[in-house]
């Protein structure tokens, strides 16, 4: 099949140069570069991420309902940044007592 495509003239240079070094024609570069774009485009695929879980039976009992602020308050309880105040993070089997959720506001209302 016949068709005009256009080319910069630089690259059309580089591919001439290239044909000649590697005595080949440019119509046989241009097939074989669009093999290679095509190629390489049907194999990619939408980014997946990897599965990350780990064994278990998911949030403790009294975190199940918690939303992502109490979380996140809890993930970075000691760290500064949290706006909360967090009553210690309990060991397996302890009670959580009552506080669960006792977020107050920031200084700045928040």
């Amino acid at each position: 099949m016949k068709t005009t495509i256009e080319i910069s003239d630089a690259l059309m240079g580089q591919a001439r140069r290239l044909a000649a070094r590697e005595n080949t024609t440019l119509h046989a570069l241009v097939e074989q570069g669009l093999r290679i774009v095509i190629a390489d485009k049907g194999q990619s695929t939408d980014f997946r991420m990897r599965r990350a879980s780990f064994k278990g039976k998911g949030l403790q009992t009294p975190l199940q309902d918690a939303g992502w602020e109490r979380l996140r308050d809890i993930v970075y309880e000691g760290r500064g940044g949290h706006r909360c105040e967090v009553p210690p993070f309990p060991r397996a089997g302890e009670d959580w007592g009552e506080g669960i959720n006792t977020c107050k506001p920031d200084e700045s209302g928040k």
